[in-house]
């Protein structure tokens, strides 16, 4: 189960420039912590695979991918959290970051709940850059998609990002969301140990840089756990790399 939304903001009706141009409104100012170049490089892929999908594709078939020149910053909504919750997301994080080759940095704690209609720009909260990635640990009553009674299946997290294009920009995602089952979490923690816990963690943050769940049950991103796995493996990995080798956008 996957959360994803995307919004073209190009156009705005607000006056002309001096120069022409329009300026943007309800946007950051573009280029915040924009390098010149990507801040790393994937780990290399010691193994081909082609068990790998995109949750998006611009128009000329490359698909949708986070700034490499800038970091992801991301907060996290602690309550409901397990003991052993801050230490899997560092490690999870930690995965996709070599396997990307993406920087992430911790803002910290929010008390920002998530919400379906979560705005990418938060001036008010966070600045004016884009709001970082919200990870959120939740309950089955404040997110009731986690469970299916009727269809007898538990979903243990729901992650995705938001892709904006500006200008003549090919669409780039800015910001995402995850939330974590807890009570389920919780409980494979205790029956079947932290690690398993960690894969469901990698897997979101795999939909949140823009990995797509494949047919292959030999990866992590099928979207059963029927194999067990709790780490990424070649398709996966395969798919990452190339993930985090977008272009730089100071557009945006």
């Amino acid at each position: 189960m996957i959360y994803h939304t995307g919004q073209d903001p190009a156009g705005s009706q607000a006056p002309a420039n001096s120069d022409g141009s329009v300026p943007l409104t309800g946007y950051p100012t573009p280029g915040h912590e924009e390098a010149a170049a990507p801040l790393g490089r994937p780990a290399p892929v010691s193994v081909m695979s082609a068990a790998y999908a995109f949750m998006d594709k611009d128009d000329s078939g490359h698909p949708v991918r986070y700034d490499p020149c800038r970091p992801i910053h991301y907060v996290t909504r602690a309550a409901n959290s397990p003991a052993a919750g801050p230490e899997l997301i560092q490690q999870a994080i930690a995965d996709v970051s070599r396997a990307t080759g993406l920087v992430f940095i911790d803002d910290g704690p929010t008390t920002e709940a998530p919400s379906d209609e979560r705005e990418p720009y938060q001036p008010d909260r966070y600045g004016d850059r884009w709001a970082p990635v919200l990870i959120a640990w939740e309950t089955t009553a404040e997110e009731p998609r986690f469970t299916n009674p009727d269809e007898g299946y538990t979903i243990l997290g729901i992650g995705g990002s938001e892709d904006v294009s500006i200008g003549d920009t090919d669409f780039t995602y800015v910001s995402g969301q995850l939330k974590l089952n807890a009570p389920g979490l919780h409980s494979i923690i205790e029956d079947e140990g932290p690690a398993q816990a960690r894969g469901t963690i990698e897997h979101e943050l795999g939909h949140l840089v823009g990995l797509d769940h494949v047919k292959d049950p030999t990866q992590l991103m099928n979207p059963t756990d029927s194999a067990g796995l709790n780490s990424y493996q070649a398709g996966d990995l395969a798919g990452l790399a190339i993930l985090g080798q977008g272009e730089c956008r100071p557009g945006i």
